[in-house]
Formats: structure tokens, C-alpha cells, sequence
């Protein structure tokens, strides 16, 4: 190992922790191990697995974990999870400054807010290259949800810090062509180095059913029923709100139901809209177990993934590969610049709804309940797309493409 390239994966979440973050940044190292030196700086487990106590040091499929102390209070608690962010932070500065050698190779996500900064630092302190995945784009996460005001100070700070990193790094990773146009705009020069390397599906776990054979509708007596089901996070940049408009212009139809598969801070919503407005269409469940996602994504005729407006750029669905492994087709309620509509338009896997109309939710529905030849045609495009496209494996030819290239500079 010692002749191979040295890389860093630096991220609080990772496995045990198989949250969406642990989950793909445990795959990269995995994959890229076969080819470099691979080692992990991470935290315990503190959301899903949190209360799992790992082990400090272990070698996980050929790479080298490393993991830092760090507090692992309830995450829903803001004052707590600064802590926790906090500690992680400079329990890996910390970590990295020891274990980091010239010539090392570092890539960083962006979550928790100020790890990248931690790590860039660590990079030129030690004479590593600097590699960063972006999942949050802040501070316009902020401003399009109305938390800030766009000219606040708060706002023009963390624009400013944002600027910095982005142009402190050798190479910048983004998940879609709506995120990587926010990036550029805040490089002063090299804008080439901004790669896209989207997400992907879990195309051996996550295959297309029968809607006969699916277990999950026929335990809730919903077979027969033409079901549109979202699944994943139900977080503030999402429009449940649209769903429930939808299930409530459809709650006199007996032929068409609503799934909602999840977590996040609007699912306690969603419960009181659905007793508040009586919406018997509405089946709303706990987030499965992932040996069960299968069975989950396949629950329906139809998928849906629903956007609050202005969200372009700021979140990438990964849910979105997980339901072309399915063969679904989509029903994208979006920006109609954002990489989910991009996709779906070119793929011709479905429909693109703007954020606010639900109305245009149910006439997607019932076109699509009444072409089950073309339904069918699109869930096959669906399942090829992903095959062809957004597997692990076109992610880490990215990944290795990336290092070979800072390599050789």
C-alpha cells in the first residue's frame, strides 16, 4: 500500500451511519480502494445508527477508518447538533493535522458546514490536495428556504467563505449541471475544474417487481389501486405540501392513493393534513429498513420526488437514481432548470410540474393511469438510464480520473 496514492475521504458520516452521506461516501472509499491507499477520517454513528459505539480504528473492505471523538447528542435539538458539529469538526482538524502528508490526497463533503473549511486549512498546512463534494450549497439553502434575508451580513459572510473554499480547492465535485452553474459563478478563474459525478442507484439491491408480487401494497390492501408514492426525506426544501393539494382534488376518486414513505421535519405535518382534511388516499409510513427499499420503491404505479420552488441548484435528489433502478416513471414537481427535470426531460421518463400546482399533479395521474402501455415504456427507459448511466461505477471512474489528473500536476 504504501507505493499507491494516498486518499483521504474526510466526512462525520460514514459506515456504520447509512444516512444518504454515510451511505455514498462509504461507497466511494470502497470503491476507490481497489486502486489507491484509501483511508477514512469520520465520526461515531449520530443520526440513524446513533447510540452504535464503532471501533476508534478498523480496516472496512480495504480501508483504513479512522474515527474521531466527538459528542453525539439528538441531532433534532439545534443548540445540540452545533455541538456535535463543532466537536467532529476540530476532533478531525485535529486528527488530519497529524495523519496528512505531502503529496496526500483529500476529499471532503460539505456536511457538516464547516468540515470543508477544517480540511482545506488542514491541505495547505500540510501540502495535500484538496478535493470538495458539494451536497449543500450554502448560503443560498438559506435564502430560498426565507430562513435569511439575501443581503444580511449572515448572507454576505457565508457568501464570502463560500467564494474562499471554492477557490482554495484543486478540484470541486457537484451533483448535477443546475448545481455545478451556482459554483461557477463564485470562482474567480479555473472554472473547468468543477466536475459533475451525480449520485447512483443501487442497481443489485434495487430492481424492478411486479406490482402483484409487491409485499408493502399487498399489506396495506392496495392492490388494484393505482398508487403515486413519494419516498425518502420529507424535509423543509420538499413540497409535501403539493401532494396533499393532490391527494385532496383526488379524495373522491376511489381508484388512486398516495404514499408517502419517510422522515424529516414536514412529516408531522403531513399527519395533521391528513387528518385534518380526511385524506383516506393518503397512507403515510416510517422510513424502511434499507434490506426493504426494494419492496418500498416499488410500492406504485408512479413515483413522485416534490420540490418547494427555487430549490435549482441547491438539492439534488439521490432518491432519484434509487427510483430508475426501480423502473419507475416520474412525476418531477421542480424548477424547470434543475437537474431532476433535466433528467426526466431527457430520459422521457415521465412528467416535469412546477411547485404551487397540484392540479397539474392530478392531470399527470390520470394520463397516466389511462396509458398503461406508455407507463410501461417509460419505467423500461427508466431502468436503462440508471444502467447506463448512474451507477458506482461511472461515479468512481469520475473519482479516479480526478486523482489521476491532480496526480500528474
Amino acid at each position: 500500500m504504501s507505493d499507491k496514492q494516498r486518499v483521504w475521504v474526510m466526512s462525520e458520516l460514514y459506515y456504520p451511519e447509512l444516512t444518504s452521506t454515510g451511505y455514498f461516501l462509504t461507497g466511494i472509499a470502497e470503491g476507490l480502494a481497489s486502486s489507491y491507499a484509501v483511508f477514512v477520517l469520520c465520526g461515531q454513528p449520530s443520526y440513524w445508527a446513533r447510540g452504535v459505539r464503532a471501533l476508534a480504528r478498523e480496516t472496512l473492505h480495504g480501508v483504513d477508518v479512522h474515527r474521531c471523538w466527538a459528542t453525539t447528542f439528538d441531532k433534532n435539538k439545534v443548540f445540540l447538533k452545533i455541538i456535535n458539529q463543532v466537536t467532529i469538526g476540530a476532533s478531525m482538524f485535529w486528527s488530519a493535522l497529524f495523519r496528512l502528508r505531502r503529496g496526500d490526497i483529500a476529499i471532503a463533503v460539505t456536511n457538516p458546514p464547516l468540515l470543508p473549511y477544517l480540511m482545506a486549512l488542514v491541505c495547505r498546512l500540510r501540502g495535500a490536495r484538496f478535493i470538495l463534494l458539494i451536497h449543500d450549497v450554502y448560503p443560498e439553502i438559506f435564502t430560498r428556504l426565507g430562513i435569511l434575508k439575501s443581503q444580511s451580513i449572515p448572507v454576505r459572510l457565508m457568501d464570502c467563505a463560500s467564494r474562499w473554499l471554492y477557490n482554495s480547492a484543486d478540484r470541486i465535485v457537484v451533483l448535477g449541471r443546475d448545481m455545478r452553474d451556482i459554483v461557477v459563478d463564485k470562482l474567480d478563474s479555473r472554472k473547468g475544474r468543477v466536475v459533475i459525478a451525480a449520485n447512483w442507484g443501487d442497481t443489485e439491491a434495487i430492481v424492478p417487481q411486479m406490482l402483484c408480487e409487491n409485499r408493502l401494497l399487498g399489506k396495506m390492501n392496495l392492490e388494484g389501486r393505482f398508487v403515486a408514492q413519494y419516498c425518502g426525506n420529507i424535509g423543509r426544501t420538499h413540497g409535501i405540501e403539493d401532494i396533499a393539494g393532490a391527494a385532496e382534488l383526488l379524495a373522491s376518486d376511489p381508484g388512486f392513493y398516495f404514499l408517502l414513505i419517510g422522515w424529516g421535519a414536514k412529516k408531522n405535518w403531513a399527519i395533521q393534513q391528513k387528518q385534518m382534511r380526511n385524506l383516506e388516499n393518503l397512507v403515510i409510513l416510517d422510513s424502511l429498513p434499507r434490506e426493504e427499499l426494494c419492496d418500498g420503491l416499488n410500492a406504485c404505479n408512479v413515483a413522485i420526488i416534490s420540490f418547494s420552488s427555487g430549490m435549482a441548484g441547491i438539492s439534488v435528489p439521490s432518491r432519484m437514481y434509487n427510483v430508475l433502478a426501480a423502473g419507475k416513471p416520474l412525476i418531477a414537481v421542480c424548477d424547470d432548470g434543475s437537474e431532476l427535470a433535466t433528467v426526466v426531460r431527457e430520459e422521457e421518463i415521465g412528467w416535469v410540474v412546477p411547485p404551487g400546482r397540484p392540479d397539474l399533479i392530478v392531470s399527470a395521474l390520470r394520463e397516466a393511469k389511462a396509458n398503461p402501455e406508455r407507463l410501461d415504456a417509460m419505467g423500461q427507459r427508466a431502468r436503462r438510464a440508471v444502467e447506463m448511466k448512474y451507477t458506482v461505477g461511472h461515479v468512481l471512474q469520475i473519482y479516479k480520473y480526478l486523482i489521476e489528473g491532480i496526480g500528474a500536476e
